[in-house]
């Protein structure tokens, strides 16, 4: 975060207020930190252009620019996404709470400010934010594709495995933030669970390759979706177990998942089903199947495959 090679943390407070300016830059510098002061949300964005603080102390409610759409633009920045944001209001509606952590906040302070409470609150989101980085740095270096996007659909993090697929031949791309497609989004918000299982779509999105599809791996925090983009493979077959051994798609999928050595968990997570449903599921691939475990289904299931591939 502190890339600049300083040793003291860098806090940017943005707020109207001449008094809660004053306070918090005296408790901050106190703590050893380095301070930037911003009026508006306006010169927020501009300060954050030149330099990328550590944590950002926002006021949700200015003139001008207000602190949710400040944030919402400051997180459009790729350089920006992992840096813990920090909601400073006088608004305590559930509402406004929910719009804060939407912008993509990480935490919500009611005013009048307890100090020792905000240096408590701003320690543990700067080490959770350390430790996110450097998960994302080992991530990067080793060659996985990985992405992370926010609920309006933007990339907000990418290993530079999934940055290269995503973006294809298009390096102009790059200049602006990445987008979801459409279809990316409504898939994913039935993978996470909502809804008849049976419902959902069964098919995960591919990507413009041809080669690769996503799974759904979680959630990072309260607005960022974990996405793996998986290689397609030849035994990735499920249409061909649901026609030729009597299976629903739904089942085809389980199967095909099963044959490749996956838990129930493992499967459970990556089709976005609970796993009480993927163990109803295999009762019934059992029964159709004519066995009585998984080793043998996943036996039928590799011939069915072997059978097609040799045909």
């Amino acid at each position: 975060m502190n890339s600049d090679g300083k040793t003291r943390d860098v806090v940017l407070v943005v707020d109207d207020s001449p008094d809660t300016l004053r306070l918090l830059t005296d408790a901050l510098d106190g703590a050893g930190k380095t301070v930037m002061v911003a009026l508006d949300g306006a010169a927020a964005i501009r300060i954050c252009e030149q330099i990328t603080p550590d944590v950002i102390l926002l006021d949700a409610v200015m003139q001008g620019i207000d602190g949710f759409e400040a944030c919402r633009r400051l997180k459009r920045n790729p350089d920006l996404a992992g840096v813990p944001v920090i909601f400073m209001t006088g608004l305590t509606e559930t509402d406004d709470v929910v719009r804060g952590f939407e912008a993509g906040g990480v935490d919500y302070v009611t005013k009048p400010i307890v100090i020792e409470e905000m240096l408590a609150r701003i320690r543990v989101h700067l080490a959770n934010a350390r430790l996110m980085q450097s998960a994302r740095a080992a991530l990067d270096a080793t060659g996985r594709f990985l992405l992370a996007l926010n609920r309006q659909g933007e990339v907000v993090w990418a290993t530079p495995q999934a940055k290269k697929l995503l973006l294809g031949d298009e390096p102009a791309a790059a200049a602006g933030p990445l987008k979801a497609p459409q279809p990316w989004l409504e898939w994913l918000a039935r993978a996470q669970g909502g809804g008849d299982a049976e419902k959902r779509p069964s098919v995960a999105p591919s990507l413009s390759d041809g080669e690769h599809r996503l799974q759904y791996m979680g959630m990072l925090n309260s607005n960022e979706y974990l996405l793996r983009l998986a290689r397609r493979s030849s035994s990735d077959s499920p249409a061909e177990f649901s026609r030729d051994l009597g299976l629903t798609s739904r089942e085809g999928e389980v199967l095909s998942w099963l044959s490749k050595g996956k838990s129930n968990r493992d499967i459970a997570q990556i089709l976005g089903l609970s796993p009480r449903t993927v163990d109803k599921h295999l009762e019934q691939i059992y029964a159709k199947l004519g066995v009585e475990n998984r080793t043998a289904a996943a036996a039928l299931a590799v011939k069915s495959a072997r059978d097609k591939a040799s045909f």
